[in-house]
């Protein structure tokens, strides 16, 4: 019985070391160059009531339903959702919003897990094409580095970065 004790003692204390290891902070970016100038692109992603024609989330769950508040786009403009398990629900804000240039948010996730994180997009001019950055950074709490012993979240959030750019390239394209 004690030997099967001490396995267990043992085997806690690797598992908090190892979730102890995992890094404060977290950054998942992604990036796609798309035909258009930064001008034709922007407005696409600093009015949100737009983002129902391109957002990688609306196709996970299309009946969920956005509510908008505060600007109609730029700083201030808000969108809370709810909707199923793949989505969850939550808040993002504009934060702050710099034409052609820079877009900032704050994510407030409420379901299926409590976090505030930071969003970006940048809009960088390439010869006669844009250079857009998606990209999301935040802290690790003690569940966010636990989920990420099991689950690869800059894969799982990145392959919906990527599919966002997508559409948004077809949108303006």
């Amino acid at each position: 019985m004690i030997p099967i004790l001490l396995a267990l003692a043992f085997i806690a204390i690797l598992f908090i070391i190892v979730v102890a290891g995992q890094p404060d902070e977290f950054t998942i970016k992604r990036s796609l160059n798309i035909s258009a100038m930064p001008e034709k692109i922007f407005p696409h992603v600093n009015d949100l009531h737009q983002w129902r024609e391109w957002s990688p989330w609306v196709k996970l769950d299309p009946n969920a339903t956005p509510t908008f508040s505060g600007a109609a786009a730029g700083l201030g403009a808000a969108m809370a959702w709810a909707g199923n398990n793949k989505v969850g629900e939550g808040k993002m804000t504009i934060i702050e919003s710099q034409p052609s240039q820079s877009i900032r948010f704050r994510l407030e996730f409420l379901k299926p897990m409590v976090a505030t994180n930071i969003a970006e997009f940048t809009f960088k001019p390439e010869g006669n094409q844009t250079r857009v950055t998606w990209a999301m950074s935040g802290k690790n709490n003690l569940m966010g580095k636990i989920f990420g012993l099991f689950v690869n979240c800059d894969k799982m959030v990145g392959c919906q970065f990527e599919k966002g750019l997508a559409s948004l390239q077809q949108v303006v394209g």
